[in-house]
């Protein structure tokens, strides 16, 4: 019986949903092979799609996905995966230990477009004992090995030999995870549907539409309209709008910050290129009123590049609001206003730049308004240039920008080398942040197991980081998720609420066909 629905599933893969649950997203995804889902529309997408050997648990603990067990040696230089067995891909091919070697091998090969190479470059040898065990041996203890393994597993039998950059397998994926591409309309949506071969129990939701809608006010008119079924909302929207509406309707869960929104400046900028024009920016800017106007008391400030999941995170507040500090550093950088128009200027050339941010995001979009007016304040004037996602994108992989107004979100180990190590510059390092300290420091931090070891190497990362100032921190912002109250099993954790997506179900007669 169980064959005969795979069989009927796999021919006919639109047959019979009783449940379906709308997901409003800003962004299209880019591309959905997980080594090259660098933004979060991509990578929440890849996720339901790919599995890696390992993942965290609801507490954060790092548990077996595709692996079963594994095993450290060696003093933190090898790991044994044990992986688990008569795990199918979507296409009923078996998954085995050569298509972890041949993950490893494009992730590690120079001609895959990849930020995430770094992790894997560290690793001496790998080799695969059996189908079902693979030994990975590396040069030096590398302490960040395990979290780096739950990057998505790809298929040898479908991507080898392929240019992985841009392949059609991009547009057209084949995972182990718990849910398959059925279609991508680009533009407006992408469903994914529960793959019957899935090696873990069948996810009880039985198709997931991600729909596209670039502007965050149109998605909460979706969301009352009962067009979208759950979505983030900005605390402006959850205060003003939300609470008055509908909210008997939905559940509501916040939960703590997993990042930060922060101004990156492009260092190759001639602009940019003193340190002190960047600290003065950082002291005309009232932070404090920022995150407050605009998250009205869901976010905090501080002067940290790491999550406050991490043990490495500080509470530090080393740039506080002070326009008189920020006017004497930029005088002293050889700027005044010798025009007489309210801004400086310096050899002929008025201090102006543009700053990027993606459309849809509301509260980054408020941010750089104010920022602007905070900077008109001490005589420097800036544009903003708000795009859509995957041209966004574009410029800032191009690397043709002044400044960006975005965010990340972080892991729970503080290991950040993709983002400030000089080596990624053409990844994630995307504003050319280049210090010999920090890559030393890097590298030791990732060879260092000892926690409080560890936690000193990343608060002197962290200490120079802010010295030298190649982003500004603005806000580390909570999240603020609506649900509708149809969907059960939700359970909010320290891993957020997705952690156990595959488990929300919704009762019988609220089951709806979409």
């Amino acid at each position: 019986m169980r064959v005969a629905l795979i069989l009927l599933f796999l021919l006919f893969p639109s047959v019979s949903f009783s449940s379906t649950v709308i997901m409003g997203s800003i962004g299209e995804p880019k591309r959905l092979i997980p080594m090259l889902s660098t933004d979060s529309a991509s990578s929440d997408i890849s996720s339901l799609i790919f599995n890696g050997l390992l993942k965290y648990d609801k507490n954060l603990n790092i548990v077996g996905d595709l692996a079963e067990s594994f095993k450290i040696e060696d003093e933190g230089k090898r790991i044994n995966f044990y992986l688990r067995k008569n795990i199918l891909w979507q296409d009923g091919v078996e998954f085995t230990a050569r298509d972890v070697f041949f993950t490893y091998k494009k992730l590690t090969d120079g001609t895959v477009a990849t930020p995430y190479s770094g992790d894997f470059l560290l690793i001496k040898d790998v080799k695969i004992l059996n189908k079902y065990i693979i030994s990975v041996e590396y040069k030096v203890p590398f302490a960040p090995a395990l979290p780096s393994w739950m990057m998505g597993i790809i298929p040898e039998h479908i991507l080898k030999g392929k240019d992985l950059n841009t392949d059609i397998f991009n547009r057209h994926p084949i995972g182990t995870g718990p849910y398959k591409l059925l279609r991508w309309k680009a533009g407006q949506e992408i469903v994914l549907v529960a793959n019957p071969l899935y090696f873990r129990d069948r996810p009880r939701i039985d198709k997931v539409i991600y729909r596209i809608i670039p502007d965050a006010s149109t998605m909460l008119l979706e969301l009352y309209t009962g067009h979208i079924d759950m979505m983030g909302l900005n605390p402006m929207q959850y205060i003003y709008e939300f609470k008055r509406k509908v909210r008997e309707k939905f559940q509501v869960f916040i939960t703590p910050s997993t990042g930060f929104t922060y101004v990156g400046f492009n260092l190759r900028v001639k602009l940019f290129s003193d340190e002190r024009v960047r600290k003065a920016i950082c002291y005309a800017i009232d932070r404090e009123k920022i995150a407050n106007t605009i998250l009205l008391g869901y976010s905090d400030v501080y002067d940290c590049i790491y999550s406050p999941r991490s043990f490495a995170f500080q509470k530090k507040k080393i740039y506080s609001y002070d326009p008189e500090k920020a006017r004497k550093l930029l005088r002293e950088a050889g700027f005044s206003d010798n025009n007489k128009d309210g801004y400086l200027d310096k050899d002929g050339k008025r201090f102006e730049f543009t700053i990027l941010t993606n459309q849809g995001n509301t509260d980054r979009n408020y941010a750089a308004i104010m920022i602007q007016q905070f900077l008109k304040s001490v005589g420097i004037k800036i544009n903003i240039r708000i795009l859509e996602w995957q041209a966004f994108l574009r410029l800032l992989e191009s690397g043709s920008f002044d400044a960006v107004l975005l965010g990340w979100q972080l892991g729970v180990d503080p290991d950040e080398y993709a983002l400030w190590h000089s080596s990624q510059v053409k990844g994630f390092n995307f504003v050319y942040f280049k210090d010999k300290e920090v890559d030393k420091l890097l590298k030791k931090g990732r060879e260092t197991f000892n926690i409080n070891k560890r936690k000193e190497i990343y608060e002197r990362i962290n200490e120079i980081i802010m010295d030298k100032v190649p982003y500004i921190v603005l806000y580390f912002p909570r999240g603020i998720s609506v649900v509708h109250k149809r969907f059960k099993g939700i359970e909010q954790e320290k891993a957020g609420i997705m952690y156990n997506f595959i488990e929300w179900w919704v009762p019988k007669n609220e089951q709806m066909y979409r």
